[in-house]
């Protein structure tokens, strides 16, 4: 059995070793395989039924005379591997390409005339596969390629072809050595004196051009993907409930068509205890996501209940629901299931502790309840026609301003296990894992995240279908994708039910396919690429990243000289990176500078032993000395400020000067956050942590309208894009 699970884990894509954080190699337990191919669907526990299994799998392959997906990048040749039984690899065979959107192809192939890469016997045959070049240069696209024997209607065999380009798009001034800068942001942070307690839709379209008119080309956004609106305190952008859908609560309620329409609704929204309620949402230092969103979902129902579509408007949310497909209706049942369940004062925060007739999106009991309720359903489907719309609005403002990039959004690294994807995409998933981390130096037990992991045989079984989807959902309405934790492309951390972090193990997957996925959505959807790098990086992916055209992500307090603890310079940083001060994992620079996190951490219990965290203060101290030494010899800051960190605390010179040292840079792209522009000291989130602290609820300390009267961060601003550009010549 021994042989066995080594082998499977082997063609599985685990990892047997792997280098650790601190650099040494680490191996992986035979337990630990046997874990991951349990989850991935093998009978592991009992050897006979696992022979068996793979026999099958081994049967299945060579009975299939073509893969279900090939990905060559543009200008490569087309070479396919052909597996057919002894007797037919002497016929001469037809080959079909029904290009996505050119003329049909064809020619002849003899399998023979190839070069023989692999024999298989079964007891009744002998299989053959042979690599053979097809004379062909196909356009970029999704293609369908067929093959098929002389006097036989039937294909023998199909397949999708996916030819890509090379490397990601990018603006062509960004290309052309362009350098820009711009905020980032969590939307719901955003205050102004109209929304109904949390950033919206339309303060992002206020803040797009209010920041372009400041030289700004892009704004940065953390995930919008849909959560759960049933369960509004469940408010963490990166455990959605699909990535393919929007968050609903970004919805502006008076910017909806159907609302401005509605004489009866504007009267209730204007009576002063409406607006007292609205004005108590806004003056919450945290989102009250209770509060807002049941405010939002109460007064879009009356809405939707009472609205009268025109010819034009109808035809425009049935065009929505149309090219949204099964997947958009998984979404809105979902959503409108949970909110039956809560409303009949059941516990239903995912479809696991549904009623067991519910518990799958294909049961008979769902589609029942869908025609029963069938205007429920359309309420969130109508809804996610408005996110979309929205969002859709602030990024064509952000382009009307003259940004170069406009919008970029973030791409979470999964979904939660008890989300909609899940639901209803059971096989594609394998729910008895979960991606994390395996322990590094800030977490030595690793990382749990609670991400059910996507398989990567059911990936390469539906030809690539659910990445083509996903990245084609979230290069909607933007300029950029980041993708948060881009290793995700080559491999996954998985960690087996009910184990530690640290029992997990390193699954592949296929980097160089996925690559070439991403490469033709962000040409299709001219959108820019940004993959967040940080933390343990294999060997060589780097290059990878660089030659697809990904761009990078330097943080600044994380690039320090191996040699000496000294901070890297920012004019030595990689051309083709977004560089960040901070991120929304991170303190803020007032926080980092006054060791706030440090005592906040104490306070949560996640230093239960004081010498880590003495050594902690220690470092902390030395870092800031080495900014303070690189700040002076860059000429960034002036004698006003001390040489000797022991009298230097965080101030408005101090945080610009550092702002402008990250502007001078050779980056491409410099994301600057709002938080750091107010001086604000508490972080977004702090990891490793749930309850402990009001995670993805804190909101920014002034109104939009304030910021952008403020002259002093209209200054700051200017010589930001100064300094942009004089780094771009």
């Amino acid at each position: 059995m021994t042989t066995l699970i080594e082998q499977l884990a082997a063609a599985k894509g685990i990892a047997s070793e792997y280098v650790d954080a601190w650099g040494q190699p680490a191996l992986v337990s035979e337990e630990s395989k046997a874990a991951m191919l349990g989850a991935m669907g093998y009978r592991v526990d009992d050897e006979s039924a696992l022979t068996e299994q793979l026999e099958q799998e081994h049967r299945q392959h060579w009975l299939r005379a073509l893969d279900p997906v090939m990905v060559v990048r543009s200008g490569e040749p087309v070479t396919l591997e052909v597996r057919l039984p002894i007797d037919f690899v002497n016929d001469a065979l037809t080959w079909q390409l029904a290009q996505e959107q050119g003329p049909v192809l064809s020619g002849k192939i003899t399998p023979i005339d190839g070069e023989l890469v692999g024999v298989a016997e079964f007891e009744e045959m002998e299989c053959q596969a042979y690599r053979v070049a097809l004379d062909v240069q196909p356009e970029l696209g999704y293609h369908q390629l067929t093959l098929l024997e002389e006097g036989n209607e039937e294909p023998l065999a199909t397949m999708r072809l996916i030819v890509a380009p090379k490397a990601c798009y990018k603006q062509a001034p960004i290309a052309n050595g362009r350098k820009v800068w711009g905020p980032s942001v969590q939307l719901y942070c955003l205050r102004s004196r109209t929304n109904w307690g949390m950033g919206d839709f339309s303060d992002l379209g206020q803040l797009v051009e209010k920041a372009a008119a400041w030289g700004a080309h892009f704004v940065g956004l953390n995930p919008i993907h849909a959560l759960y609106p049933a369960n509004p305190e469940s408010a963490s952008p990166y455990s959605p409930s699909s990535r393919r859908w929007l968050n609903l609560a970004y919805i502006d309620v008076e910017a909806v068509p159907e609302f401005l329409a509605n004489e009866r609704l504007k009267a209730e929204v204007a009576t002063p205890a409406f607006q007292q309620h609205l004005a108590e949402l806004r003056a919450k230092e945290n989102v009250d996501y209770t509060g807002v969103i049941q405010t939002k979902i109460g007064m879009l129902r009356q809405v939707f209940d009472q609205a009268s579509f025109g010819a034009e408007r109808q035809a425009a949310f049935d065009a929505f629901v149309a090219a949204g497909g099964d997947s958009l209706q998984q979404q809105a049942t979902f959503d409108a299931l949970q909110a039956h369940f809560y409303s009949k004062g059941e516990n239903a925060w995912g479809w696991p502790v549904w009623p067991e007739a519910f518990r799958d999106y294909h049961n008979p009991a769902v589609a029942a309840w869908m025609v029963e309720h069938q205007q429920d359903v359309n309420f969130y489907l109508y809804l996610q026609f408005l996110a979309d719309e929205q969002l859709a609005r602030a990024d064509a403002r952000a382009k009307a301003a003259g940004m170069v990039m406009g919008i970029y959004r973030d791409l979470a690294v999964g979904v939660s296990e008890g989300s909609t994807e899940i639901w209803a995409n059971r096989d594609l998933y394998c729910p008895k894992a979960s991606v994390g981390a395996p322990p590094d130096i800030l977490g030595p037990l690793g990382q749990n995240w609670g991400l059910p992991p996507m398989n990567p045989n059911q990936l390469f079984e539906a030809a690539y279908q659910p990445m083509v989807d996903l990245f084609r959902a979230n290069m909607r309405a933007c300029g950029a994708l980041r993708i948060d934790h881009v290793m995700a492309l080559l491999r996954l951390w998985w960690v087996p039910p009910g184990a530690s972090a640290a029992k997990g193990a390193y699954i592949y997957y296929p980097v160089n396919d996925l690559l070439g996925i991403l490469a033709l959505e962000s040409h299709r959807n001219q959108c820019l690429l940004i993959g967040e790098d940080l933390g343990t990086v294999p060997e060589g992916i780097d290059v990878t990243l660089k030659e697809n055209g990904v761009h990078s992500y330097k943080v600044f307090f994380f690039e320090r000289s191996k040699a000496d603890g000294g901070f890297i310079s920012p004019a030595h940083y990689t051309e083709q990176a977004m560089s960040a001060l901070t991120t929304h994992d991170m303190p803020t620079l007032k926080g980092f500078w006054h060791c706030d996190d440090l005592a906040l951490g104490r306070e949560l219990g996640l230093y239960p032993d004081e010498d880590v965290l003495k050594t902690l203060y220690a470092d902390r101290h030395q870092a800031k000395q080495r900014i303070l030494d690189s700040l002076h010899a860059h000429g960034v800051i002036s004698g006003n400020i001390s040489h000797d960190v022991n009298w230097v605390g965080m101030n408005t010179e101090l945080n610009h000067g550092l702002q402008l040292h990250m502007s001078r840079g050779s980056c491409a792209l410099f994301s600057t956050q709002l938080e750091d522009w107010l001086e604000m000291d508490k972080p977004v989130n702090v990891p490793g942590t749930s309850y402990e602290y009001p995670n993805w609820r804190r909101k920014l300390s002034r109104d939009l309208e304030d910021i952008f009267a403020d002259e002093a961060l209209k200054a700051l601003a200017g010589k930001m894009s100064q300094a942009r550009d004089e780094a771009s010549r």
